[in-house]
């Protein structure tokens, strides 16, 4: 029961749902916020601003198919080892192409 001049708590007098509760919430189920926003002059589109921001656990956005964390060198140990061993094998390549014979030392 609320009295005049105070609000009703939303989660009980008790204060059952604490912050914790609702961020575990939020991540468990995912929010997704989007928008547009259009500038146009007389009929004709001058700029366009899309908007999406996805706010989830990783395990919901991996369920959900969003996982370009993973192979940005930036953010991931393993996408970086990747990259360095795709780039070393290039590096070996150009050198075996540039140096013939070195390909040849190499391999004894």
């Amino acid at each position: 029961m609320t009295t005049p001049g105070r609000l009703p708590e939303p989660y009980g007098r008790d204060g059952s749902a604490n912050l914790a509760d609702i961020l575990e919430r939020v991540l468990d189920k995912g929010v997704v916020i989007a928008g547009d926003i259009r500038i146009n002059l007389l009929d004709i589109e001058l700029l366009t601003v899309k908007l999406r921001l996805i706010v989830a656990s990783v395990d919901k956005a991996k369920e959900m198919g969003i996982d370009w964390w993973e192979d940005d060198p930036a953010l991931s140990s393993r996408a970086r080892h990747q990259e360095l061993a795709r780039e070393n094998a290039e590096l070996r390549e150009r050198i075996a192409r540039l140096e013939p014979g070195h390909a040849e030392e190499e391999a004894r």
